[in-house]
């Protein structure tokens, strides 16, 4: 017996990685900024923290979308 497999290419990426996150959590009083940054998909994040001046930069560079709670 054999088995025939069909591949399809889907018609839209599955995910967007020009598409950048960021999700602001703490603003700590020792100048760090402790966020939470995606790419593609905002649900799937890794947590950061920098200090303000670098995280402003960060964000300009990487062409972030600002989430919202």
């Amino acid at each position: 017996m054999t088995t025939t497999m069909t591949f399809t290419s889907p018609t839209a990426p599955a995910c967007e990685i020009k598409r950048k996150f960021v999700r602001v959590k703490e603003a700590r009083p020792d100048g760090l900024v402790c966020f939470e940054f995606a790419i593609g998909w905002p649900e799937l994040f890794v947590d950061l923290m920098l200090p303000q001046s670098a995280f402003d930069d960060f964000c300009v560079q990487q062409r972030v979308q600002l989430l919202i709670d």
